[in-house]
């Protein structure tokens, strides 16, 4: 019964000012709903990375001509020409451990189909490529073996440059033109989306590596080799052996320095990860900082309230209300205050993230974790915060607050 009393009577006080009741909460209400949005921004900067990096392709290691950066200049990742398709080859059948080995090649051209035209990358990749990257062909097929021996001018294009140089066509069995040569489409693969850092996935067209090399860009070198290991706990010890091995291949001995670079995946998505998330906690650091500034607008409203309300506790302390009614009674008070403003906050967040991903075009991860702790965060600032100004009342003299005017 005096739980519930004391709660009637902090509401009738609270609607009593009710202009002054939603000033104390705004600075809650910006606090928790702050909380909220900045840890989705964060959370959702996080899983735009690692959803960026996953679609490369499960547990692989990227092989890349030129030699790692390991104090003063070197030359960058994929600006020299060691790697062969030979090389290839070799990881696929010396290292163990290994699902899939494709080696690559690309090159940014002109892509003509009657009087339209589209420029996009394209890339000359194996059979292989296809499981590397996860990709799905929506029609036709992909390259085969077959392609690569017989070097044929077939092409596998990707949604956008379907939907730019055919419309509603079907693409599959037309030709199109790659630099001056035709090349026939054997297949459309299925949408991807675009990556994390606003690359179109979709904006490609494949051909056989072989037919790159040869017929188009006229090299006997590859630009790179994706290689998809067996398992997560394997890439330490494949990437151990292809880096032994390619020593070995190139002549590379004592302590001289590698002229390729072998980048492993999973470790960057850990690094990135971690990364990640400790800009979401900063965001949600800084966020917070308002829950506090919160709290003391709450305890200096609660003491002003005090002052006010001297006249009414001397009188409840005359017909006998104890230290701990009249504490009760304001510290319900300030954990109403912060209740109502941390499940305002919580809309006004939820609602900010939303706009977030909407006008930004922008993908806001929100969970119950960041939820439940902003709002039991609020509500324990609310009770901390309440205490200095009901221990304040509770401890009036009641003929001192009898006379007070």
């Amino acid at each position: 019964m005096l739980y519930s009393e004391s709660m009637r009577m902090a509401l009738t006080a609270l609607l009593a000012n009710k202009l002054r009741s939603l000033l104390t909460m705004l600075g809650i209400i910006i606090g928790v709903g702050a909380v909220i949005a900045m840890i989705s921004v964060g959370m959702g900067v996080r899983k735009n990375v690692t959803d960026s990096i996953a679609s490369l392709g499960s547990n692989m290691l990227v092989i890349m001509p030129g030699s790692a950066n390991r104090g003063g200049v070197r030359s960058a990742a994929g600006s020299t020409i060691t790697l062969k398709y030979d090389d290839a080859e070799a990881i696929r059948k010396r290292v163990r451990n290994i699902d899939y080995v494709s080696p690559t090649v690309s090159g940014s051209y002109q892509i003509v189909y009657g009087n339209q035209n589209w420029n996009s990358s394209v890339t000359g990749v194996t059979p292989d490529y296809m499981s590397i990257q996860s990709l799905k062909v929506q029609s036709g097929s992909f390259i085969t073996e077959s392609d690569m021996s017989k070097r044929n001018r077939v092409a596998v294009i990707g949604t956008t440059v379907a939907s730019n140089l055919f419309g509603t066509e079907n693409p599959v069995g037309k030709n199109i033109r790659v630099n001056n040569a035709p090349y026939k489409i054997i297949g459309v693969l299925a949408a991807k989306g675009q990556s994390s850092m606003g690359r179109d996935q979709d904006d490609v067209v494949i051909i056989p590596l072989t037919t790159a090399q040869e017929r188009m860009l006229g090299i006997t070198y590859v630009q790179s080799i994706n290689v998809q290991v067996a398992s997560q706990d394997k890439m330490e010890q494949a990437q151990s052996e292809i880096e032994t091995l390619l020593r070995q291949r190139h002549r590379i001995t004592g302590g001289k320095e590698d002229d390729f670079t072998v980048r492993n995946l999973t470790s960057l998505m850990e690094t990135m990860s971690q990364t990640t998330g400790m800009i979401t906690l900063l965001l949600g650091s800084i966020a917070g900082i308002s829950l506090i500034v919160g709290g003391i607008g709450i305890m200096n409203i609660m003491m002003v309230s005090v002052t006010e309300r001297t006249r009414e506790i001397g009188i409840r302390k005359a017909l006998g209300a104890t230290f701990r009614n009249i504490m009760m009674q304001f510290l319900i008070e300030s954990v109403v205050i912060s209740v109502i403003g941390g499940m305002i906050g919580i809309i006004l967040g939820c609602a900010a993230s939303m706009a977030i991903s909407v006008v930004g075009d922008f993908s806001t991860v929100i969970t119950i974790a960041p939820i439940l702790i902003s709002f039991f965060f609020s509500v324990g600032i609310g009770l901390f915060f309440g205490i200095y100004p009901a221990r304040k009342a509770a401890k009036l003299d009641p003929i001192e607050a009898l006379r007070y005017e």
